[in-house]
């Protein structure tokens, strides 16, 4: 699949797309820097809380991820860009950023089940705990699929283990929908008869319905985009903005 003659006279729509990819993820790591220093200032003066932490967690995750995506193009287009071989060997870098991809991805997944714990109080815990189970799978097929990554070593080892990608983006997909539908019936279900209430309770389910779609859209369109054109790295480019898309609409429903 990722052979050196595949490799060699289309560069532009391999590490092409990945520095493209690259460069709007720094872009969108950009705007989510701003959504921390705003949410700092807006919650200034209130001690350390869980979700200051939480903050902090995503913006290191966010941060590392950025860093070695940007080593891995580093890699291939300035220090290996005149050596074609070695741009059939997949660099660590590359492995460790789809570590965090996956960790962000799992962090997002396990901070949306804990706002379902929160809605659910005083109600049945059945929804929240499946969730909490589901996620906990998630979390092993991931773990699962970045040990087969780490068996490959160079991009045509890749065409054995085309069902990965398919499993994970697929795992995304399937969790955000249930988590989102979850949010979701327990928010419709939560009217109180206060106008005052039940209008936030309307625009909460509005942000919950929006970002668990534009978070499914990304991983079934970078899906689509691997199965259609399996044959480079428009789809990974892709991938490095869904993460960061993630990032970003997670932490604009803290405030």
């Amino acid at each position: 699949m990722y052979d050196l003659q595949l490799l060699q006279p289309s560069i532009g729509n391999t590490f092409g797309a990945l520095f493209i990819g690259a460069t709007l993820a720094a872009f969108l790591w950009g705007i989510t820097n701003t959504q921390i220093l705003l949410y700092f200032q807006t919650h200034r003066g209130t001690g350390i809380t869980f979700f200051k932490l939480v903050v902090i967690l995503f913006w290191i995750l966010d941060a590392l991820h950025l860093a070695f995506i940007v080593h891995c193009i580093y890699h291939y287009l300035v220090k290996d860009h005149a050596n074609m071989s070695a741009l059939t060997e997949i660099v660590w870098s590359f492995k460790l950023q789809v570590i965090f991809n996956a960790l962000i991805t799992n962090s997002v997944h396990a901070l949306y089940v804990h706002r379902l714990w929160t809605v659910s109080q005083g109600r049945s815990k059945v929804l929240p705990i499946t969730m909490c189970i589901i996620v906990a799978l998630a979390l092993g097929v991931n773990i699962s699929i970045v040990w087969v990554l780490y068996q490959c070593h160079l991009f045509s080892d890749l065409i054995r283990v085309e069902w990965a990608a398919y499993t994970a983006l697929g795992t995304i997909t399937i969790v955000d929908i249930l988590i989102a539908s979850s949010l979701w019936y327990h928010l419709a279900t939560s009217h109180t008869g206060f106008s005052s209430m039940d209008s936030f309770v309307n625009k909460f389910m509005v942000y919950t319905i929006n970002t668990g779609c534009i978070m499914s859209i990304g991983s079934v369109g970078t899906m689509i985009i691997y199965a259609v054109a399996p044959n480079n790295f428009i789809f990974l480019g892709v991938g490095f903005l869904v993460a960061k898309c993630m990032s970003t609409h997670s932490l604009r429903g803290l405030y």
